[in-house]
């Protein structure tokens, strides 16, 4: 079951439901217009558009129209989940058991298009609408799903992309510096510096060190390159401070690292003989 309930001060639904057991299946709410108002032993909670309930089996009832507002015009839908459904019905909660998400303003208008669509199937009489309604209400739930990973795990900043490929083609250039990345990516230094370790949980210049060491030693283990040389392909002129920076890194200076690389493929070898 699915529907639109329109309330407006004075008006014939201007009444607060109140049911203390709750119901049997789980009713999702979604708020288009208004205000309401949710009261759950001695709390309470304000319905604002956009905002999205979910009341699970046995949680009680007790909403109506905030009476601040002049109206409160909420969707809903009433519905048994299947089986495979219970980690989409695992939300936040405003209070005891009552679920509550809110769409960012991006998202919010294909949201109340989905409830939209729920509604229309649900009420329709054809042969599929029953089968429609829960297909669309798996797809709202599942774009939550979507929707919380987006914001747990965004992504990358484009500016961000170009700056590391950019420090990454240039591991040589041992004038480096955060300006030339900076104008590279159209950024100041500190908001390339803000963005990146908002990102990345670095500083540029952690980054570029973890890179030049994990390309140092990539050419360590894989060529005979003198150590001289791997340090200029990484941006360091100075082998002594390229030793020093490669041990504080990794614990051995580069000379042992390439022993021990050797001694693991000897190893390897004597295993396979």
């Amino acid at each position: 079951m699915a529907g639109l309930t329109p309330i407006e001060a004075n008006g014939y639904l201007d009444f607060f439901i109140d049911r203390p057991l709750g119901m049997k299946g789980y009713i999702l709410n979604l708020t288009i217009r208004g205000q309401g108002v949710v009261k759950n032993q001695g709390r309470e909670f304000v319905c604002r558009p956009g905002d999205i309930l979910l009341f699970p089996p046995g949680e009680i009832h007790h909403y109506g129209r905030h009476p601040e507002a002049r109206e409160w015009y909420h969707q809903w839908v009433y519905f048994r989940p299947r089986a495979y459904w219970h980690e989409w019905l695992n939300w936040p909660s405003i209070f005891a058991n009552t679920g509550f998400f809110r769409p960012d303003e991006a998202h919010q208008p294909h949201f109340s298009d989905l409830f939209g669509q729920i509604i229309n199937a649900g009420q329709g009489e054809g042969r599929y609408s029953e089968l429609l309604a829960i297909n669309l209400l798996e797809q709202l739930l599942l774009r939550r799903m979507e929707a919380i990973n987006e914001s747990l795990h965004p992504p990358m900043d484009n500016r961000v992309r170009e700056a590391c490929q950019y420090i990454s083609d240039h591991l040589a250039d041992s004038n480096f510096d955060i300006a030339s990345v900076a104008q590279h990516v159209c950024l100041s230094p500190s908001r390339l510096s803000h963005l990146f370790r908002q990102q990345l949980g670095i500083s540029v210049l952690s980054w570029r060190e973890d890179q030049r060491i994990s390309q140092a030693k990539l050419l360590l283990s894989t060529t005979r390159m003198p150590i001289a040389t791997v340090g200029r392909n990484v941006g360091f002129d100075d082998q002594l401070y390229f030793s020093r920076v490669f041990k504080k890194c990794t614990g051995a200076s580069p000379s042992e690292f390439r022993a021990g690389c050797e001694e693991k493929v000897n190893d390897v070898a004597v295993k396979l003989s």
